[in-house]
């Protein structure tokens, strides 16, 4: 009868040592087209225009102001549809058949927190992994958890968590932490 109370204790024990190797199934998505939003900078290039060719932060607000056509959203949008909300704001009135490409000259940053030698905020790359943004913060803890992280990433108006392998692609924006590994 002991022997069955140690074994129905130790059964949870067991079975979570079991699941430890792979990391949970996750919540963020990393799918779809990049959306812009605050701190991103754009280059925004109106050929022919060299007054109006320059770079613009998009703001807390969620948009860029330029000249002639004041503010033009960009949060949530791609940069197609921001070239194409220019592109409409200027032949507005302004100029009779406008050509406008937009880019992303820097991209909003990215955090990284826990188990790493130097955490903070970091300039974000694309294409970047949980892999680089490790390595870009000096790398793991000699206690850190090597198999997976915690990403927080805003989806929406939700701010969603999940855990994750080392090789799942970051955006910018995203929060990493890295947990310690409990023996």
């Amino acid at each position: 009868m002991r022997i069955a109370r140690w074994f129905l204790l130790l059964l949870p024990l067991l079975a979570a040592a079991c699941a430890h190797g792979r990391p949970a199934t996750y919540l963020v998505e990393q799918t779809g087209p990049y959306a812009l939003d605050s701190g991103d900078v754009l280059r925004v290039t109106v050929y022919g225009e060299q007054d109006l060719t320059n770079t613009y932060r998009i703001d807390d607000a969620g948009a860029i102001a330029m000249p002639l056509v004041g503010t033009v959203a960009a949060r949530g949008k791609t940069t197609e549809m921001v070239a194409r909300g220019i592109t409409g704001a200027l032949a507005n009135g302004f100029m009779r058949s406008p050509n406008v490409a937009v880019e992303v000259a820097e991209y909003r940053p990215y955090f990284i927190q826990g188990a790493v030698r130097n955490s903070g905020q970091f300039t974000y790359v694309y294409g970047m992994t949980v892999r680089a943004a490790i390595s870009t913060a000096g790398g793991h803890t000699e206690t850190a958890n090597r198999d997976s992280a915690v990403v927080y990433r805003r989806q929406g108006h939700e701010m969603v968590k999940g855990t994750v392998g080392l090789d799942f692609p970051i955006l910018p924006g995203d929060t990493i932490v890295i947990s310690q590994r409990w023996l």
